[in-house]
């Protein structure tokens, strides 16, 4: 459900809380486990957590380092992973990073606290990460022709 608002869209806390809570909820026909290897952005760290635990801190300075990350967001409670996003030489950020937290509570307090603040300079924007859902640019699946039930 999270994954239809568009990045753009900005709510009141409560609001987004009242939406991480449905999303969340037991109403999903999916298993849960599916939900969190969609989710994922390291499988390893992602499977043991829940699915809205793990936030996306955009507009950072591309000096901004994963220790100055981990050090102001673990005010709001235990960081587990913090993922600055580089080039693919691995040299310069490309402006936002993932950090994982253990609960949904401390990833949403971080939220609730950061958003819209100063980190390095700039004005930094936080958000629950969304699972990627989009397929485009990737090659199509095939599974060849069908195949002949045995009874």
């Amino acid at each position: 459900m999270l994954g239809m608002v568009s990045s753009s869209f900005r709510c009141s806390s409560a609001a987004a809380a009242k939406a991480i809570r449905f999303c969340c909820s037991s109403n999903i026909t999916k298993k849960p486990s599916s939900l969190s290897l969609r989710a994922s952005f390291s499988s390893s760290i992602s499977e043991e957590f829940p699915l809205a635990s793990k936030i996306v801190v955009r507009n950072l300075s591309h000096s901004t380092s994963d220790a100055v990350l981990k050090e102001k967001f673990s005010n709001f409670g235990q960081v587990v992973e913090v993922k600055l996003v580089t080039d693919e030489s691995g040299k310069k950020s490309k402006g936002f990073a993932f950090i994982q937290y253990a609960t949904q509570d401390e990833a949403i307090l971080a939220l609730e606290s950061m958003d819209r603040k100063y980190i390095d300079g700039r004005l930094v924007y936080v958000d629950i990460a969304r699972p990627v859902t989009s397929t485009f640019g990737t090659y199509p699946t095939t599974s060849g022709p069908p195949k002949e039930q045995t009874s």
